[in-house]
């Protein structure tokens, strides 16, 4: 079988470790051929060109700039995506056929690109739905239903209609997810909705304690307290003015540590937080190298999620799955539509507690220090293997593309 992968991801290889990268290497293993679209934006100076690997041909797409560059530019590069992806797959795939196409949210604006192969080679399509937007940026303020903002709305709600329209299948992270799209989108076949969870390939990711002890000497990390951290994006999604309050009610609390590790819009706020208070139980640091962030994971005591507690959607975070690769249990402080929270405490692996109280935090962080985190972090590792194996989710993939 011939797989064409859609991607806005900058990936040179398929080798490197990753939720899609994982994935696209079991049908590689299962002995298909990959295709991936991926582009190279323009101010790397690049050509399109092609990277040939042993089972995989990436294409690497010339597009505008989309990353770190200002609204106007993203917004007409994004707008001028599709043509440029339609027309890179007719001029360097023309004379292959594929037979499934993969593709993910966000973006939601990929709808031409899947109709144009699944006409030409009658491929069969695979939504695999990590975002639900435009609700998502309604739910925290970015866009609106109505008004001038409004029409913006309308537009993409209208290009995710149509995506779910035309995918034969839509794989969701959670039941949560699934009801969610049901009942938003009753036009859409039940049939062709299900449970496709975030995943990846098993890896033990602890750390043995004379290396946790190193690394946490490396960067300043206190050796006798319980360290909490949060890694990942640090936006408006996170909820971060409501993570400060958290924290702020920590500040004297001399048996926590707090390691906040990533990159965002809101970076400059916990900076601007850091600086009037000078917190001795808060460390901020630049997202690192992935090697280097997975050391740091394992080498501290408890995974922190935060989501923003206006969400109507239920988000499912994917930097779950590197806590529990590292055996560390996971507070969840979220909104209530969400079942991550739900999926942690009933499996034994964590807490949670709604992103709207502070009160509710600080006492779980009172069950946490007397909590066994050892025990909690191997369950979640367990249940990390039963489910959230790379390897499931390439069955649940071959299993439905069997019923069509």
């Amino acid at each position: 079988m011939k797989i064409l992968f859609l991607s806005l991801s900058d990936y040179d290889t398929v080798s490197a470790h990753g939720l899609y990268s994982d994935l696209l290497r079991c049908f590689i293993y299962h002995g298909h051929e990959v295709y991936m679209v991926s582009p190279v934006e323009r101010k790397k100076g690049k050509k399109t060109y092609l990277i040939r690997e042993s089972g995989c041909t990436i294409l690497k797409l010339r597009i505008g700039n989309i990353q770190k560059t200002n609204k106007i530019e993203k917004g007409i590069s994004l707008i001028t995506v599709e043509p440029l992806f339609i027309r890179g797959i007719k001029k360097y795939f023309p004379n292959v056929k594929f037979d499934l196409l993969l593709y993910t949210t966000p973006p939601i604006t990929f709808c031409r690109v899947v109709e144009y192969v699944k006409k030409r080679d009658r491929a069969k399509t695979y939504l695999l739905l990590k975002d639900i937007f435009p609700q998502n940026a309604v739910d925290i303020g970015m866009m609106s239903c109505s008004g001038i903002k409004g029409i913006l709305y309308q537009y993409f709600r209208s290009q995710e209609r149509n995506l779910y329209r035309i995918s034969d299948y839509i794989g969701c992270m959670s039941e949560a997810n699934v009801a969610y799209v049901l009942r938003h989108n009753p036009e859409v076949d039940a049939g062709k909705v299900h449970v496709c969870p975030n995943s990846c390939e098993v890896r033990d990711m602890s750390v043995a304690f004379n290396e946790r002890k190193r690394i946490r000497e490396k960067y300043g990390i206190p050796q006798d307290k319980r360290v909490f951290i949060y890694g990942g994006n640090l936006g408006k999604p996170q909820g971060i003015e409501f993570m400060l309050q958290c924290l702020h009610s920590q500040k004297k609390n001399k048996d926590v540590f707090f390691l906040i590790v990533g990159s965002g819009t809101e970076y400059g706020r916990i900076e601007s937080y850091l600086e009037k208070h000078k917190p001795d139980n808060i460390k901020l640091m630049n997202q690192l190298p992935k090697e280097d962030y997975d050391k740091m994971v394992g080498s501290c005591d408890v995974g922190m999620i935060f989501l923003d507690h206006r969400f109507t959607i239920p988000n499912f975070p994917s930097r779950l799955l590197s806590y529990m690769q590292a055996k560390l249990p996971v507070l969840a402080v979220t909104d209530p539509n969400t079942d991550v929270g739900k999926v942690i405490v009933e499996n034994g692996f964590g807490w949670w507690c709604e992103s709207s109280n502070v009160d509710e935090f600080q006492k779980q962080i009172k069950f946490i220090l007397t909590s066994d985190l050892k025990e909690m972090g191997e369950a979640g590792f367990e249940y990390f293997r039963e489910y959230y194996d790379v390897e499931k989710t390439w069955e649940i993939l071959s299993c439905k593309l069997k019923e069509l």
